[in-house]
């Protein structure tokens, strides 16, 4: 089975999501219609979920800009050389995903063994494995089976769907492999076996927290994550984050991730209740055009434009923002 773009099919299952759940986590009756589509693409690809977000108590860290780790002159290259090689589709998006700076100022390079949460299509899964290289490793992570349960799409097809994508999607990331590229393996957050202790060099969860915080207060989905993601580094291992930014002006109730944003200060908080070290922040995904409204969804912007795809003359008032404004996030596994 062919993936398309893993960033296409969440935004797909997000607004199939959107029209079939209310915003405060209520249900109600579908459209059959869109239950149906996202039914379909849920069959072949992980998705983002989450829950509630944590409410912050206290003040986030003094924030300042962490440059970039220094790579090495060849891994630089190497990485620019395979960022230059994707399809044109890929690189129409460097411009708001900006791949080579994020996966830099994170710290990964060849021959690590890395995490990557929900990779979806692939679109970062088809830089990692020639970029991590034959020495490499990289682990994908789709989100615990019973969270799917929570969404109103729900079907007992997608239940038996979900129990092969371990499998599923290891042999579609090995179509994408060449000799020279990282060997793949898969796991599911809450089931994560004991082998895999302190076997990664490197986490990445790239707008992947926002439905595991919404669901949160159903089945503890962000905070089994982020065990999993400790247990599975290595000490002084790094976890990377990218995730679209909630204004601080925003409620925290606004802010739980059913509408793709939250707050920075509640990321640092779960994700340093978790055991993880606070490192620093980074400018480099940061968007100050996206000031999103009381009633507006993070889909709404491209490459979604899940608001505006009847709509020509409101497309054409978001098309000039572009994508989301994103943190972007470093922490580290103390030694």
């Amino acid at each position: 089975m062919h993936f398309e773009d893993g960033n296409r099919q969440r935004d797909k299952i997000e607004f199939a999501l959107r029209v079939s759940d209310n915003t405060d986590g209520s249900k109600k009756e579908p459209n059959m219609k869109h239950l149906f589509i996202a039914s379909l693409l849920l069959l072949s690809v992980g998705c983002a979920k989450q829950s509630d977000a944590p409410e912050t108590t206290e003040a986030p860290p003094v924030e300042t800009e962490t440059p970039a780790q220094e790579p090495a002159a060849d891994s630089g290259d190497r990485l620019a050389d395979i960022l230059a090689t994707q399809p044109d589709e890929a690189k129409a998006r460097y411009e708001f995903r900006n791949p080579q700076a994020t996966l830099e100022f994170i710290g990964i390079e060849p021959g690590m063994t890395v995490v990557e949460a929900l990779p979806g299509g692939g679109w970062y899964t088809k830089v990692l494995l020639p970029y991590l290289g034959s020495d490499g490793h990289l682990i994908g992570v789709d989100y615990a089976s019973d969270m799917w349960k929570e969404f109103s799409f729900y079907s007992d097809e997608l239940g038996e769907a979900k129990k092969t994508w371990k499998a599923d999607w290891t042999t579609e990331a090995n179509g994408w492999r060449s000799d020279d590229s990282a060997s793949v393996s898969a796991q599911i957050f809450g089931g994560v076996p004991e082998s895999e202790t302190a076997t990664a060099d490197a986490v990445l969860m790239i707008r992947a927290l926002h439905n595991l915080a919404r669901f949160e207060t159903k089945g503890g989905y962000l905070s089994q994550a982020l065990s999993d993601a400790h247990r599975m580094l290595k000490p002084g291992g790094v976890l990377g984050i990218v995730q679209h930014e909630a204004p601080d002006s925003k409620a925290d109730e606004w802010a739980d991730g059913s509408r793709g944003y939250l707050k920075k200060s509640a990321v640092i908080d779960a994700v340093t209740n978790a055991g993880f070290e606070y490192v620093g922040s980074s400018t480099i995904n940061e968007n100050p055009k996206d000031q999103p409204g009381d009633e507006d969804i993070v889909w709404r912007l491209a490459p979604s434009f899940a608001t505006s795809r009847e709509n020509e003359e409101l497309k054409a008032e978001l098309t000039p923002i572009g994508e989301s404004n994103r943190m972007t996030l470093k922490f580290v596994k103390p030694e």
